[in-house]
């Protein structure tokens, strides 16, 4: 997310963007807490993969009616649903109150309980990650191809009481929680009654904006506060008064317009378009909330619609299948307008072809790309979104997308898009604010619907009509480009409806389950969740939350919100604090406790730094350990310096420590794996702010808003040692897996040595921050028996280290409690080292087609080491 403050929109800059520790601002950047209990006794995690349990079946999707059944309007704009009362499906502002629940819903939880109260090591495996019941699939044969498609439906509700069973602490909190499972519950019953269900209602783009049938196009819009409404563009010469739209009860204005006589389309693919409304702030003409494509004249400020039906010939039509979702997520967040090494913004085929086969090389699994909606302002980084079923016409068309997104189903990546659903831009011209004429359309009236720290609005996630365009926009994503996934943006912000500034969450439950609560953008994630791992399993949803929510990763069938993955956004801030004190202040326990402080079952994806971190005004990893040196210093023929020289090694070994230890999946914005040297400057010009003051721009250079893959990739300068350094550790990850590993545990946490040591799948990790201390024959502990061998040594050469292991060295185990394990081997740690040990296999192993562990970054093997999992685990 990138701030703002009312009336700048920039990237934050720290004098006027402040944070301490104590207090939070914008959802990010503050100390998270996740305490599972506050005991000083080791946690002992049982990672034992059980079921869920569920009464979900599968069904078939009810047919959905052709009529379009949407809410109508009350007098105060909110939507209502046709036939009921106006305050319809509105969430109670009282999280407290909890009206009767379903008893079938307690009922099957007892019912569920009795079935699985059992050893746990004797529950079924086969569904580890809580996915609902398989969908009961239908092909029928599609009207414009003769390959047959897919009807998917999505299970019905589960329980939603397994939470309990997962955290018994929550049930100090099960009015709460009840209350949002029922309201949840009733949200999808209310769906199902009038709008055919989940799977119908979540296809509103096929009903609403501009839908093309053999006869000709029928636009369709909701606009209830509108007097009078009309299509205008080139295709009518902008005439108000060519094509006049009727509204029907429920405030949905339409219009049909009939093909031309020789059968062509009476809009021709490419033309602007928009709808001029007579509305209570006066007329307006305003860019189609659902238009598939937008675009900004040269010199112009205001963006145009664009109707977009390209001719079959020149639709783009994807060769590739998309990948199955990895067991481990290492995912390269990256950004295409600003990936390119000139100063220029770079295009979607650029991205393509330039840019994927270097995050396949570097042995990431997943590509996130921000900034795809359309924004008009690019310094918002993308997440000021003014057309939500756009892709950013900056960098090319959808075909071009399309194309880019094929590519990386190719080369086996992932491709998760950085959805943003928690807030929209204030535009009036080119978005959705003030859509209709009144400020209470798509999102809330008054203070409720400002963020005041984002300058942005705030949507009411409780609008019929507002859940179904955003359910729309998260599917037609999935749908027509073939995203793989969603990384939901300020996420925190949705939850609370006081989003997060200006609080410090300790991890007290009270703090999630009360009144700041927001139920309705709770109820939303849970659709939205249901919806995504209904229709797609395979799909990856990620949370950006910092508030630490409980059930904030557990399916919604057991009562959770539904995601697969939560930022672990306290490790980044952690490792900023470390950076501004002297080595020896760095308490191993503290950098621990940070890493692997997640809550039970509810995986986390773990970062360094992500683009948060490169923004002017703040500092990557790289730059707050080398400063001004890396200007001048980073060129091998030239002498080293003491902060290149700690800069270089504490880099290495933040990351390895963060990916081996911080989670199960695991992020890094686009050069930062070879320590870019410079921050992320949009080009902006001045900004005037009310009371007369002004901040300087930068002229509008693109300068600072480029990635300068040429430095990683030149192999006479450093940067270069630390690119190979990350590519060893993915592909280290790709052969051992051991981020989803269930054996770990920390033996080692020793502040005087400043050593940590750890398990981690079969693998044993040795980390030492010792500035000048290096150990010969260091006793660690270790599980298994045998022969160890280093597989990735920080301190070799390739990685810009000073060799001072041989890694030809075999280290034997010997029997004998150590730290709590049952064998040790002795080792040397070098100072500034992290040194990562496997077990050897035997020859007869290597002749079976084992994995060989990984000694060098050139390694390419697609194959994958298996680990056994073991029942328990200690973290601490």
């Amino acid at each position: 997310m990138v701030y703002t403050i009312s009336g700048i929109r920039f990237p934050a800059v720290p004098p006027l963007c402040k944070r301490s520790d104590s207090t939070f601002n914008g959802d990010r950047r503050m100390p998270l807490s996740l305490f599972m209990k506050k005991d000083s006794s080791p946690r002992r995690i049982f990672v034992t993969k059980s079921t869920y349990d569920s009464d979900s079946v599968s069904s078939t999707a009810t047919a959905a009616s052709d009529k379009v059944l949407v809410p109508g309007s009350g007098s105060d704009g909110s939507s209502t649903l046709a036939g009921q009362s106006e305050n319809y499906g509105a969430v109670s502002e009282d999280p407290q109150v909890l009206p009767d629940i379903d008893s079938q819903i307690i009922e099957a939880h007892e019912k569920t309980k009795e079935e699985t109260d059992q050893d746990p090591e004797s529950l079924p495996v086969d569904n580890i990650d809580g996915d609902q019941a398989p969908l009961e699939e239908i092909s029928i044969p599609s009207k414009n191809k003769k390959a047959e498609t897919t009807v998917r439906s999505i299970p019905p509700p589960g329980s939603g009481q397994r939470i309990y069973d997962i955290d018994p602490y929550l049930l100090s909190h099960r009015g709460h929680l009840d209350y949002r499972y029922g309201q949840y519950i009733r949200m999808r019953e209310a769906i199902d009654q009038n709008e055919g269900g989940l799977e119908a209602f979540s296809r509103g783009y096929e009903k609403f904006g501009f839908t093309r049938s053999a006869t000709g196009i029928t636009y369709r819009e909701w606009a209830p506060g509108a007097k009078s409404a009309a299509l205008i563009g080139d295709f009518n010469n902008w005439n108000p008064n060519a094509d006049i739209m009727s509204r029907n009860e429920f405030g949905v204005w339409e219009i049909f317009l009939p093909n031309n006589a020789d059968g062509s389309p009476a809009i021709p693919h490419g033309s602007r378009v928009k709808i001029r409304m007579d509305t209570p702030s006066g007329i307006k003409d305003s860019i189609p909330a659902w238009i598939k494509f937008s675009v900004q004249a040269p010199g112009e400020i205001p963006y145009n619609g664009i109707y977009y039906d390209p001719p079959e010939e020149e639709k783009y039509v994807f060769q590739h299948p998309q990948p199955k979702k990895p067991k481990s997520l290492r995912i390269y967040e990256s950004h295409v307008g600003m990936s390119s090494t000139e100063p220029i913004i770079n295009s979607y085929a650029n991205f393509r072809d330039d840019v994927l086969p270097r995050i396949k090389k570097l042995g990431y699994n997943a590509v996130q790309i921000m900034a795809i909606q359309e924004h008009s302002y690019y310094a918002s980084f993308g997440y000021h979104v003014t057309n939500f079923f756009a892709p950013s016409s900056r960098c090319g068309t959808p075909e071009e997308l399309k194309s880019l997104i094929d590519r990386a189903h190719e080369l086996g990546l992932l491709v998760l898009m950085d959805i943003v659903h928690s807030h929209a831009s204030k535009n009036v011209l080119d978005g959705l604010n003030m859509f209709d004429g009144t400020d209470g359309h798509y999102f809330h009236s008054g203070s409720r619907g400002y963020h005041w720290m984002w300058d942005s609005r705030l949507f009411n996630y409780g609008s019929w009509e507002v859940l179904r365009y955003l359910l729309s926009n998260a599917r037609w994503w999935l749908e027509e480009y073939k995203f793989d996934g969603f990384r939901f943006d300020g996420v925190t912000s949705m939850m609370y409806t006081h989003h997060g500034l200006e609080v410090g969450f300790t991890g007290n439950y009270s703090e999630y389950f009360g009144f700041a609560t927001d139920v309705d953008a709770v109820v939303y994630l849970m659709l939205v969740n249901d919806m995504i791992h209904g229709l797609y399993p395979e799909a990856v949803t990620i949370g950006e939350d910092v508030s630490g929510m409980p059930t904030f990763c557990i399916p919604v069938q057991d009562g959770g919100i539904g995601f697969d993955y939560r930022l672990h956004m306290a490790i980044a801030d952690k490792w900023i604090e470390l950076l501004k004190k002297s080595d020896e202040d760095w308490e191993m326990g503290e950098i621990v406790h940070t890493l692997v402080n997640r809550r039970w079952l509810e995986n986390c994806v773990a970062y360094a730094e992500s683009h948060d971190q490169a923004l002017v005004g703040d500092k990557t990893v790289a730059f707050w350990l080398m400063d001004k040196d890396m200007y001048d210093s980073m060129a091998l023929d030239r002498p080293s310096t003491p902060a290149i020289d700690r800069g270089i090694a504490l880099h290495k070994m933040i990351r390895l420590i963060t990916m081996g230890l911080g989670g199960e999946g695991y992020l890094n914005f686009m050069g930062n794996e070879f320590g870019h040297p410079e921050w992320i400057d949009f080009p902006r010009g001045d900004q005037h702010l009310p009371g007369g003051a002004v901040i300087p721009g930068n002229n509008f250079s693109y300068d600072k808003c480029r990635r300068r893959f040429d430095l990683g990739d030149a192999d006479y300068l450093r940067y270069h040692g630390m690119q190979e350094f990350d590519r060893a550790m993915q592909h280290l990850e790709e052969s051992f897996g051991f981020m989803t590993a269930g054996h770990q545990y920390v033996s080692r946490k020793d502040d005087r040595d400043k050593i940590i040591v750890f398990e981690r799948g079969d693998l044993v990790f040795v980390f030492n921050f010792h500035w000048s201390n290096s150990y010969y024959d260091y006793r660690v502990g270790c599980l298994k028996p045998g022969k160890y061998k280093i597989v990735l040594d920080s301190d070799d050469p390739l990685f810009g280290g000073y060799n001072r292991l041989d890694h030809s060295a075999e280290y034997f185990t010997f029997e004998g409690n150590y730290d709590n394990r049952p064998r040790s081997f002795l080792i040397y740690a070098p100072s500034r080292t992290a040194v990562v040990y496997a077990l050897a296999p035997d020859d007869s192993e290597l002749a079976n087609g084992e994995t060989e562990a990984i000694t060098e970054t050139e390694t390419e093997s697609e194959t994958e080491t298996e680990t056994e999992t073991e029942t328990e685990t200690s973290l601490e």
